[in-house]
């Protein structure tokens, strides 16, 4: 099964233009000059004296909550009205993809969810995601969610994610741990089918809920919360557009 979480962008309302090239990318050109103020990750750095442009590669974990999509396109805005000559470049992967493309440079910077640290990548935490478990009506507990226990979900089937997840221990025996998958949408049918149980981002799972296809089992005990981080190459960092960006990302999600 596929392990992208989705090919969803909401970028375009704070992008002066974009078009899609023939492997899937999205390519944003963005306009008027200005001056670079911005700060380095872990220090302020003075305000370049000339134009920041060229091409920024950025990697993405499919599926991000809109409001952190729209904070992402804001950080996008910001080098818009200070520079000209910027392309973007969006691709969609899997947290372990991304940091491959990442360490073989073919990506510059990458946003994700990932439960490792690797040496030769710097690690920004940026947001919070919200993961509940659910279930379809078809489902044998669905008279009784909201209030069930660990126990009584322990003996029914689940969707798990394929990557390791420290943040929440199984929630069943491994031989109920029917399905492994990173894919969001392909967790979400096979919940929706009724025969397996499962976790969802909350902001993803709310559009079925707001349906009556979803219900959560217990929304204050079957719940986690992962963390979203900026993961930048040693080296990358030292190039000027992916250091302003970068800073416009860490300021934005540091805003109340």
């Amino acid at each position: 099964m596929s392990v992208t979480r989705g090919n969803e962008h909401s970028f375009t309302d704070a992008l002066a233009w974009t078009r899609t090239t023939s492997a899937g990318r999205s390519v944003c050109g963005l306009g008027p000059s200005g001056q670079l103020t911005g700060r380095r990750a872990d220090r302020r750095r003075p305000a370049l004296n000339r134009k920041v442009s060229g091409n920024i590669n950025i990697g993405l974990l499919g599926q991000i909550d809109p409001v952190a999509n729209k904070k992402i396109a804001l950080a996008i805005a910001r080098l818009h009205s200070r520079h000209e000559g910027l392309y973007f470049h969006f691709t969609e992967l899997s947290s372990s993809l991304l940091e491959e493309k990442i360490i073989n440079s073919h990506i510059d910077l990458a946003i994700g969810y990932f439960w490792h640290r690797l040496p030769n990548i710097d690690y920004f935490p940026l947001f919070q995601e919200t993961q509940i478990a659910y279930c379809a009506p078809t489902h044998p507990l669905f008279e009784h969610v909201g209030e069930l226990t660990r126990k009584e979900v322990a003996g029914h089937d689940w969707v798990w994610p394929s990557h390791p997840l420290p943040e929440m221990p199984a929630p069943a025996a491994i031989e109920r741990l029917t399905v492994l998958t990173d894919s969001m949408d392909g967790a979400a049918l096979l919940i929706l089918s009724g025969q397996h149980l499962g976790f969802l981002p909350q902001h993803y799972a709310a559009k079925h809920e707001q349906l009556g296809q979803l219900h959560p089992l217990n929304p204050e005990l079957l719940r986690y919360e992962v963390g979203f981080h900026a993961a930048v190459r040693h080296s990358a960092r030292q190039r000027d557009l992916v250091s302003a960006f970068l800073s416009e990302l860490i300021e934005i999600f540091g805003s109340p």
